[in-house]
Formats: C-alpha cells, sequence, structure tokens
C-alpha cells in the first residue's frame, strides 16, 4: 500500500506539468485522430499539393504545356476533381511551380481519377514530356483546417504567398486550437484563402495560402495585424510548435482559378 501511493503521487506532478504544456488545449488528441478533430466535417474533400522544380531552360515550355492539359483536366465531368490554383513561384526557390488540387470525395475520388487518367493517352504523353522538364518533384496529400476558408476562385491580378510550416511531432491539435482564434486576425482584407495539413507526404506539415494585391499591400497587412489586441500572444504561443517555416510568393498561371 506505501509503495503503491508513493507510486501514484509520484506521477501526479508528471501529469499536471504535461497537462500545463498544453496550453489552451481544446480537444484531447487521445481521444481521435487530429484529421478527424481539425478537419472540415462538413465536406470530405482531399487536397493535393504538387511542387515541381524545373529545370530553368524548361520553365517557360513546362508552363505551355500545363497552360494546354491541366484545364481539360479540371472541366472533365467524368473526373471529380478541380484545380484549385496553380503557380510559379516568385520569391523563394526559384523555376518552381506549384500546382492545388481538390479531390471532391476524398481518397475514393483520388482514386477514380488516377484510374482515369492512366486510361488517357494524352495525360500520358504529356506526363512523359513533362518529365523530361523536371529537375526534382514531390506531393502532399492535404485536408483543410475547419476553421479557414474554403479556397474559391477569385479575380486578380493578385500575388499568392504559400507559408509552410515543419511542426514538432505531437503539436498539431495545439496548432489548430491557436489558429481557429488568430484567423479572426487576417479576415479583413480578405486575404485568407485556404488553411490545410498533411496526411501523405512530410507529416505535421502545415500549410497557409493568402492573397495580396502586392507585396507592399502583403507588408502593410501583416504589420497591421500587430497592431490588435491578442495577436502577438497567439504569435507568442505558436512559434515554439515550430521546426522549420518556409515562405513562397507566388504567381498564378494565366489557367489558374486563383488569380
Amino acid at each position: 500500500l506505501i509503495c503503491r501511493g508513493l507510486v501514484s503521487s509520484a506521477s501526479r506532478p508528471r501529469e499536471d506539468s504535461w497537462l500545463k504544456s498544453l496550453f489552451v488545449r481544446k480537444v484531447d488528441p487521445r481521444k481521435d485522430a487530429h484529421s478527424n478533430l481539425l478537419a472540415k466535417r462538413e465536406t470530405s474533400n482531399l487536397y493535393k499539393l504538387q511542387i515541381h522544380n524545373v529545370k530553368p531552360e524548361c520553365l517557360d515550355a513546362y508552363n505551355k504545356l500545363c497552360q494546354e492539359v491541366l484545364p481539360k483536366i479540371h472541366e472533365e465531368k467524368h473526373y471529380p476533381c478541380a484545380l484549385v490554383g496553380t503557380w510559379n513561384t516568385w520569391y523563394g526557390e526559384q523555376d518552381q511551380a506549384v500546382h492545388l488540387w481538390r479531390y471532391e470525395g476524398g481518397y475514393p475520388a483520388l482514386n477514380d481519377v488516377m484510374n482515369k487518367l492512366r486510361q488517357n493517352k494524352e495525360f500520358t504523353e504529356f506526363r512523359k514530356e513533362r518529365g523530361n522538364m523536371l529537375l526534382s518533384r514531390k506531393n502532399q496529400l492535404l485536408l483543410e483546417f475547419s476553421f479557414w476558408n474554403e479556397p474559391i476562385p477569385r479575380e486578380g491580378p493578385n500575388i499568392y504567398e504559400l507559408r509552410s510550416y515543419q511542426l514538432r511531432p505531437g503539436t498539431m491539435i495545439e496548432w489548430g486550437n491557436y489558429w481557429a482564434r488568430a484567423i479572426r486576425f487576417r479576415q479583413d482584407n480578405n486575404e485568407a484563402v485556404g488553411g490545410f495539413f498533411s496526411q501523405i507526404g512530410q507529416l505535421y506539415m502545415v500549410h497557409h495560402l493568402w492573397a495580396y494585391k502586392d507585396l507592399q499591400t502583403r507588408e502593410d497587412i501583416r504589420n497591421a495585424a500587430w497592431n490588435k489586441p491578442g495577436w502577438d500572444e497567439l504569435v507568442y504561443y505558436t512559434v515554439p510548435l515550430i521546426q522549420e517555416m518556409e515562405s513562397r510568393i507566388m504567381i498564378p498561371l494565366k489557367i489558374s482559378p486563383l488569380q
């Protein structure tokens, strides 16, 4: 009994310390996967983020090829997918293309599209020709955060910023709890386009997509957020959750629904 009491009392401080380290947790990640706790429940959308590093001498040809083929996939009614946006990185890693696709129906829709594209001779030729232009490529499958805007087509001209965060494993819930409050500080100028977290590919990745008229407007909007009470506190608590972060400033291609 004495030993049992010692074990019990010794475990309480550790448990209290662990609970305090979670800051302002609103959901318990031990009871469900964070994908179920943080994603939109009213939709079953799955997103694919593609990042292609293109040979510098091939970027113009690559863009031309994409602008010929990608709209056909986007507009084909038998493919349950939509091109959300397609860009070239302007500031950040150079000679880079970024594509964001939405699959309406989750993984079954993704499999349906992939199976149909394998039978599409034009797409097969497109992939071969595109492959000759690339240095490297990677993709991730993403879900939407429940508290972010749905990414919908918008008129331009705009520049887009893709801010990518590599979080420390186990901190996705904290990030979601804080940004569920933080996003209200960044809605005044309609700059918030979409927020996503990875499911397959590089894990514990978060992507925030923003739209601005130009770089100076971006600077003004971001600086203005610091004048709003509460923004500084939320930044203070989210920074320790980050291992790495990257910002890309991107220019949409002519075919991009996000202009």
